[in-house]
């Protein structure tokens, strides 16, 4: 049985009780390259020269304005960026991210997810009981972007050159904790080659000293 929030009531009574959806929608995976192929960077020494990463693009709404649902401001929406989570017939559940926040009033039930109603194109707060308030709110609808390194990372670091020859630092890192059975230091000799590889990765070093070093990504890790 439906139980309804005591600022949300006539809300709920209204438009019935809301089931938050949990179930994705828009989300796009790729995995990128630091830095791009091709493209010349610099890196010095201690930096990453190399590494690997994943770039995560989903659904979202950006709201302009704070806006407030409820009677007695039930829940307010500060103005920010809110990623969707789910979606159910005319209604798209969405989540605030680090520059989305969500505030409830004392006197609410507790805040339990929000909705943009397709048709009417308001945005809806809902409680943990499902009672349901909705406001006309200015808002677009955006792609947000995030980049995220991976689990598993493979990285190369400059350490630096003496003579002709430049010292690189091979890293393995899981879940952000280096793995010393897969670290390597390795020396180049420049009087040989431009290219250097390591692990199916391959650089041509245009420049370097021992601060700094000029170069360019050919292929990354395989």
């Amino acid at each position: 049985m439906c139980k309804y929030p005591l600022v949300l009531a006539s809300f709920c009574m209204l438009s019935g009780c809301t089931s938050l959806q949990h179930n994705g929608g828009g989300v796009e995976e790729k995995l990128i390259d630091y830095p791009k192929i091709g493209v010349e960077a610099v890196a010095y020494v201690g930096d990453e020269m190399l590494s690997k990463g994943k770039q995560t693009t989903v659904n979202a709404i950006s709201l302009k304005h704070s806006k407030t649902v409820g009677v007695l401001g039930g829940y307010t929406f500060a103005p920010g960026i809110y990623t969707q989570i789910g979606y159910s017939q005319n209604k798209i559940f969405y989540t605030p991210t680090q520059y989305g926040m969500v505030q409830a009033s004392a006197l609410a039930d507790p805040y339990g997810g929000m909705y943009v109603d397709q048709k009417t194109r308001e945005i809806c707060g809902v409680s943990t009981l499902g009672g349901t308030a909705c406001s006309p709110a200015e808002f677009k609808d955006i792609k947000h972007t995030t980049n995220d390194m991976l689990s598993f990372q493979q990285t190369l670091l400059y350490s630096g050159k003496l003579g002709n020859k430049i010292n690189i630092s091979y890293r393995e890192f899981n879940n952000g904790q280096a793995r010393s059975a897969f670290t390597n230091d390795v020396e180049y000799d420049l009087n040989s080659s431009k290219i250097i590889g390591y692990k199916g990765a391959q650089l041509e070093i245009i420049e370097a000293n021992n601060h700094s070093v000029k170069y360019r990504v050919l292929r990354n890790f395989r």
